[in-house]
Parts: C-alpha cells; structure tokens; sequence
C-alpha cells in the first residue's frame, strides 16, 4: 500500500530523515515510533504530501507523492484521512457539521438523503449518537478524538494516518480509541499508520512497526520481536530496560518466554534438576494484541551458568547472558 524508499528530508541545516525506506501491506496497522525528534511525524506528513521531501520516493498504491503536482497531490490526499493529537475540531460546529465538513471541502454535496446516512452512521460507528449537536467544548478528550476518527473517514479513505493520536488522553480513554482503530482496520479494510511514542499503542494494535533513531529507520518487524528480546541499544534505553537494577555480583541470565512457553514451569524444574537455586531479580509479562510475551533475569554464581545454558536449550527457551 505504501512503499518508502531512500527518503531523506532536511530542515536548512538539520537532517530530519536520513535514507528511510518502509514498505507497509495493505490493510495492516502499522507503527513508526521511537523518541521526541527521532522524525516519525515528519515522516507521515511527507506521506501525505503535507511536507515535501529532499530525496528517495514515496508510491502510494500506484501513485507517487509529488507535491509539485497540485492535482496529483488532491487525488492522493483524497485517500487518506488525517487525525492529530490536538483534535483539530472547528468549536463554532456541532459534531454533525465536523464530520461532515470535508465532504463540504470537496464539494460533495451534504445535504442528500445518502449524505446524511453516511455520516450518521458514521457518528454512530464512533459512539456518539447522543452528541450530534453537542460543540466540541462540550465533548470529552476521547469524545473529540472519535469526531476527528469519524471526519477523517467520510470520504472513505484507503488509508488513516495518526500522528499520535492518543498522546493526550488518558489510559482507560487510549484502550477505548485503539480499540475503535482496530474495528476500522478489521471492518472496512483501512490500512493505519500509527505515529507514536506510547509503547501501550504499539503492544496493542501494530501488527508490524519501525522504529526510528534521530532520523534513521534502526529495526522493522513484529512488536512483540523488537521490544520483548531488544538487541538494539537505542531500544533498550527507549524502553528503560533492566540493566541498571540488576545484581552486580554473579551472573544475569535472561529468559524469554512466549506462546504456550508462558504455561511451561521452566526455573522450578531447572533448579530441581540441577540441584541448585537461582534469584529471580527481574520480570515482566506484556500483552501484545492478546498473546502474552514475557522475560525474566535470573541471577546465579558463574558455575551453574554452563549448566543452566545446556537446560535452557534442551527446553528450547531463548535466553542471553546480560553484561
């Protein structure tokens, strides 16, 4: 659906992108995300032509996004639908009139008898049948998020760009939002982009995600593979990762568990067999998109390390030894 390739992009002296190149499937969600300023919303506004971009190429289904073509640019713009953190409702307009204001900005009429469907069961899509002449001062931060969701998809979009569209709402308030993103993409087939550096975001709807480093694309893949079992420093810290609370004496041997390996009571039945104890000094469990991954740091004297790899292995559990 959306191929990227070698896209660079400068502001003057800075360099914001530095040779990206993406490609996201059709009908997927999928997540850039990584720290302040590492170039994630400056990406998305070059996908849809809001910025323009230095070098490297940007294809859209078939077409590429050129912003020097005005007409091109419409067409492209046409299929997508934007929603931002901020809202970005018009106060003077009720919730009818907000979702219904691009279909006024391309001058499709709104006043029809399948205009006003449309858009009704749009706002009825999004759960707010009640608010229809509320004003956005009168909506909450989740309500005013499901108006934009609701407008961004009235000219029926192929695809939906958020650029960290949850950052301002609270938790309970986010599952509500992500869950209504995933009805979208399961029901009508709309490929997301998620922009974001909200890891409850990413664990619980991207299927894949990149993860962006001051400008460079660091790792591409599944969720669960970059931020359960980490290699790259960058995520690491992005993550706040264990290694400043771990023991400094003995050995730290860290454990990954994932699917049916989460039932499986792995370090009581290798203590019993090697005739040994260790020191749990570090776990988590996460859920992502409702498979439950998990790693634990085991501390135990440099002896036994030997031993407990070759268990380890005739389990099939990955493990690695933390430095």
């Amino acid at each position: 659906m959306i191929r990227i390739a070698n896209v660079q992009k400068s502001f003057k002296d800075t360099e914001v992108l530095k040779d990206i190149s993406i490609e996201i499937e059709d009908g997927e969600i999928f997540g850039i995300i990584g720290q302040s300023g590492a170039g994630k919303s400056t990406l998305l506004r070059c996908i849809n032509g809001l910025e323009s971009y230095d070098g490297g190429s940007i294809t859209v289904g078939e077409q590429l996004v050129d912003i020097k073509s005005k007409k091109e640019l419409r067409s492209l713009q046409k299929r997508m639908g934007m929603i931002f953190q901020s809202f970005n409702l018009l106060e003077r307009l009720d919730v009818y009139q907000n979702v219904a204001l691009p279909m006024k900005f391309w001058g499709i009429p709104t006043n029809t008898t399948d205009a006003k469907e449309k858009i009704m069961n749009l706002i009825r899509l999004v759960g707010l049948e009640d608010k229809v002449h509320a004003k956005p001062r009168e909506l909450s931060g989740g309500q005013k998020q499901r108006v934009a969701i609701a407008r961004a998809l009235v000219l029926d979009p192929e695809i939906l760009l958020c650029d960290e569209a949850t950052s301002a709402l609270d938790p309970e308030i986010t599952k509500g939002i992500l869950a209504l993103l995933q009805k979208i993409n399961k029901e009508m087939g709309i490929t997301i982009v998620v922009v974001t550096h909200q890891m409850e975001v990413v664990k619980q709807i991207c299927q894949r995600v990149a993860f962006l480093n001051k400008g460079h694309v660091l790792a591409v893949g599944r969720p669960e593979q970059l931020f359960v079992w980490p290699k790259e420093r960058e995520i690491r810290d992005f993550l706040r990762e264990e290694s400043d609370k771990l023991p400094t004496t003995g050995v730290n041997l860290k454990l990954f568990f994932y699917g049916e390996g989460n039932q499986r009571p792995i370090v009581t039945q290798m203590s019993q067999e090697l005739h040994t104890d260790f020191n749990i000094c570090w776990a988590k469990l996460e859920d992502f998109r409702e498979d439950v991954y998990g790693s634990l740091v085991l501390n135990m004297e440099e002896k036994d390390l030997e031993k407990a790899c070759a268990f380890l292995d005739s389990k099939d559990v990955t493990w690695e030894v933390i430095k």
